[in-house]
């Protein structure tokens, strides 16, 4: 009986995962499927392992490229050309397909007549275990999307392995994946939206992605790769072919959807490592990303978060050192170093008024409102200046806190440093005015006097700045110098790091594992706050009920 859906898994030298992704293919709950394990000439013992897993199923069909093409695009290509059944889906060998996927999809393909079915992702972190979902708000329902242009959003979603095709579409367009170049999937998928003419959606997760972002450098995944400045240039290559084959195919319609897709998603990842990457790597993504940006839709910009165009525009006019500063305030409630107002009352990130026009609405950063915010919800920013590390935990911290907005008074101001470790720390200070909009004090961060439950705690937590002023408070994040060395060492019971957040703003962070016989009862907190934990929530409550007057 012929197969009713070609199940592909690509593979290259990854011979211990690959077991565990042919296992989620063999447990389908559609059972007649074709598995085809397309090797991309694995120098490892992958070959021997695939083959040990083709003879324990006949369904299961090994197919090795006679060299290394370096990226996913030939391998799924030399699928398509021997798949049997008439509806197709692929897989990394990294990651899983939950039981139903084929299934589900199958049925949404067949129920709606579409050339292709996507379905929810699930992200899995695998250091921490937390599962997320990619782009949730794409799948809310099950639908059927009569074109791209009916809804352009679904290009966010360029992943090719959350999606089953029918072969008669991939046939009939003549969709391959291109070879040479990484991020196939973005073309790919670009293609088979503006070529499909109607594509069903549904909201069961339908691929397991695992994420795994300390890997080892030379087993990173390409999307773990961005410190690379051959992955931005590939990354901006397949934008390029995007935009050509959108041309091509009188799309052009797309392009201020596709640019926007590309700044909030693409370009976005790259800007929030800046704080992480050294002047040298900055000047290079700048000169490999710049002249591609120039050619964007102005009104992909426009919808850009405001944090995200300050940077963008910073970059773009080669401001480089204020375009990482900026980078730190991506995605938080964090207000500049300084700003600057000209004549018109409009306010501008930095101490000058730009003077290129292109750069002005960028930089225009009058939409904070930082004068006029409750000071509840005030941007400030918080940094230390300095870190003097002592014995025993201790850390001596001198903070400095900007207030573009003036909304502190010139004095004091009453300032409290909390870190939410355990049951917590809260340490008060002051902080002194050096002039307005800029204040500076000293606080000592004293580890061991964290309050400990008898159990102790292990987990990663960022020390906040909160604020108090006319009887409202303000908290905020604070960031470390990032050129702190990591100080690690035992504090009450604890082995403690302490260093600069390795991603993002650069936060000071605290990192707590447990020693000695909290060590050794840690395994049994997991299961028992399972069993016991809604227990002892239920008994709260009913015991909240009964003391109530």
């Amino acid at each position: 009986m012929a197969p009713e859906v070609t199940l592909t898994v690509i593979v290259h030298n990854d011979a211990h995962r690959l077991p565990r992704a042919v296992a989620s293919l063999r447990r389908q709950t559609l059972r007649n499927v074709e598995i085809i394990i397309s090797d991309d000439h694995s120098t490892d013992n992958t070959p021997q392992v695939a083959q040990e897993l083709a003879a324990q199923d006949p369904r299961i069909r090994f197919l090795r490229l006679p060299e290394n093409s370096g990226g996913c695009g030939a391998p799924r290509n030399a699928a398509i050309e021997v798949a049997r059944a008439p509806y197709l889906m692929f897989l990394d060998s990294d990651d899983e397909l939950p039981e139903d996927a084929a299934r589900t999809l199958l049925d949404a393909l067949r129920g709606s007549g579409a050339d292709f079915a996507m379905g929810g992702v699930e992200r899995v972190r695998t250091d921490t275990g937390r599962v997320t979902r990619w782009h949730p708000h794409l799948f809310g329902e099950a639908r059927t999307v009569q074109g791209i242009g009916e809804s352009p959003e679904f290009l966010f979603d360029h992943l090719s392995t959350n999606k089953m095709y029918t072969k008669e579409f991939i046939d009939r367009c003549d969709l391959r994946f291109p070879v040479g170049i990484h991020y196939e999937d973005q073309l790919f998928s670009a293609q088979a939206y503006c070529l499909a003419r109607s594509f069903a959606v549904v909201p069961e997760p339908v691929y397991r992605w695992f994420i795994s972002p300390y890997e080892a450098e030379d087993a990173l995944s390409i999307s773990n790769q961005r410190h690379r400045i051959e992955n931005v240039r590939d990354r901006v290559g397949v934008a390029r072919l995007i935009d050509t084959f959108l041309t091509e195919h009188g799309q052009e319609g797309l392009r201020p959807d596709k640019d926007y897709k590309f700044l909030k998603h693409d370009v976005r990842m790259y800007a929030g490592d800046l704080p992480q990457r050294d002047p040298d790597w900055i000047k290079q993504f700048a000169d490999e990303i710049c002249p591609y940006l120039d050619t964007l839709a102005p009104a992909a910009y426009a919808r850009l978060p405001r944090d995200q165009r300050v940077v963008l525009g910073l970059l773009r006019s080669g401001r480089l050192d204020e375009a990482r500063l900026a980078a730190r305030s991506l995605g938080r409630a964090v207000a500049p170093r300084e700003v600057t107002r000209d004549a018109a009352g409009r306010t501008f990130w930095g101490d000058s008024v730009p003077a290129e026009p292109d750069l002005v609405s960028e930089l225009d950063v009058s939409d904070l409102e930082l004068t006029t915010r409750r000071f509840s919800r005030a941007l400030l920013r918080h940094e230390i200046t300095r870190i003097e590390p002592g014995p025993d935990g201790v850390l001596d911290l001198s903070v400095r806190t900007w207030d573009p907005g003036l909304q502190l008074p010139v004095g004091p101001v009453a300032a409290t440093l909390r870190l939410a470790a355990g049951r917590g720390l809260s340490t008060s200070f002051r902080l002194d005015a050096v002039r307005p909009g800029l204040y500076e004090g000293a606080v000592r961060l004293n580890l061991a006097a964290v309050r400990m439950p008898p159990h102790g705690f292990a987990g990663t937590r960022h020390p906040a700045l909160t604020l108090t002023h006319r009887g409202e408070r303000n908290s905020g994040p604070l960031f470390a110098p990032l050129d702190f060395p990591r100080q690690r060492g035992p504090v009450a019971g604890h082995l403690v790091t302490v260093e600069p957040e390795g991603r993002g703003a650069g936060r000071l962070q605290t990192v707590w594992e447990r020693q000695g016989t909290a060590a050794r009862v840690e395994p049994l907190l997991v299961p028992l706050r399972r069993t016991a934990g809604p227990r002892l929530k239920r008994a709260r409550k009913l015991w909240r009920g009964l003391t109530k007057n």
